[in-house]
């Protein structure tokens, strides 16, 4: 069964869409009016990853992130969430690292882990960008997209606010 949802900014009238591909795999799509080197930087660069990743509504706050985006390098980032006892960390892994095309890491805070996998494909001075997680198993994924229809357009939202307000795009009203 293949589930889809779309979500469209007030602002920018960009859509974020999710979608259930198969039993383990789901697929977030959303065009931002940035090239896509802006973008790829967003997602790269832990001082302006921190600005955008968090979905405000959540309550959560990011304590950290450590990226060293190259072939093997890791990443890390902490969350602190109010009606948690503990900080959350997920962390994992580089697998590839194309500039301004391509990201894949893996997730290694669980056994249930994906591989995500984020392209960037520019046209016209926007971006396509397409992430792809890959679960291991149909639990995996029916836990982890608990909550996701909401907090990713939320994060894509709040990324395309970032662009705007660094310059990149056009900025509508």
């Amino acid at each position: 069964m293949v589930a889809r949802r779309e979500s469209e900014s007030a602002r920018t009238g960009n859509r974020t869409a999710l979608e259930r591909k198969s039993e383990r795999e789901l697929v977030t799509t959303r065009t931002f009016d940035a090239p896509s080197r802006l973008v790829f930087e967003a997602w790269t660069t832990p001082e302006l990853f921190k600005q955008w990743w968090v979905p405000k509504s959540s309550g959560a706050t990011l304590l950290s992130c450590e990226q060293d985006v190259r072939v093997g390098g890791s990443y890390r980032l902490e969350f602190a969430h109010p009606k948690a006892a503990a900080p959350m960390a997920f962390f994992g892994r580089y697998l590839e690292v194309v500039p301004n095309a391509r990201l894949v890491w893996t997730n290694e805070e669980s056994n249930d882990g994906a591989v995500t996998t984020v392209t960037f494909e520019e046209k016209d001075g926007k971006t396509l960008l397409v992430m792809r997680e890959d679960y291991p198993s149909k639990s995996a994924l029916d836990v982890a997209i608990e909550g996701m229809d909401e907090a990713m357009p939320e994060t894509f939202e709040q990324l395309d606010e970032f662009l705007i307000a660094r310059g990149a795009g056009a900025k509508r009203t």
